[in-house]
């Protein structure tokens, strides 16, 4: 950890994000709170999770159908849904996708980091960010309902020569 990061709270940290513990950590987490954890939306949650990268809703679909070959779009959409309004997942709207959140056990609201070479996207943990968005949103007179912060760019893996 660099001195910055262990003398400041709200620097960014890398998540090392373990598909398996995640799932338990939803499952944990709907247990808690009463939410019913189905077994296709636990199917569409390991399917985020073990992609480690943003996947469209179509492309969880063609996945579904391996082992439910009747599965349509609007079981892959109410299942996202469910894990959305939960804020177990989240949409990444410029690019139209979704990635497991490294917190379901808390509702946030962060930025991401978009690659627009390998297509990864990077949650940022830093709590001042959101908390500066609604502040000044408020200082206008503005109520926000919900903050959606994409930044797109390359990332360090993809900028080395």
């Amino acid at each position: 950890m660099s001195h910055d990061a262990a003398n400041n709270p709200h620097v960014h940290h890398p998540h090392d994000h373990d598909a398996d513990d995640f799932v338990r950590a939803v499952e944990h987490a709907s247990a808690q709170r009463g939410l019913r954890l189905t077994p296709l939306r636990k199917e569409v949650l390991q399917l985020l999770a073990a992609a480690n990268q943003p996947v469209k809703a179509y492309d969880l679909l063609d996945a579904l159908r391996a082992n439910h070959a009747n599965a349509a779009p609007p079981t892959v959409y109410r299942a996202l849904d469910f894990l959305l309004e939960n804020k177990f997942i989240h949409k990444l709207e410029s690019i139209n996708a979704f990635v497991s959140c490294h917190h379901p056990e808390e509702a946030h609201q962060v930025p991401f980091l978009i690659c627009d070479t390998c297509s990864s996207a990077q949650e940022v943990c830093d709590e001042r960010v959101a908390e500066l968005i609604e502040s000044q949103a408020r200082a206008l007179g503005f109520r926000p309902q919900a903050q959606t912060l994409e930044v797109h760019g390359t990332c360090r893996h993809c900028r080395k020569p």
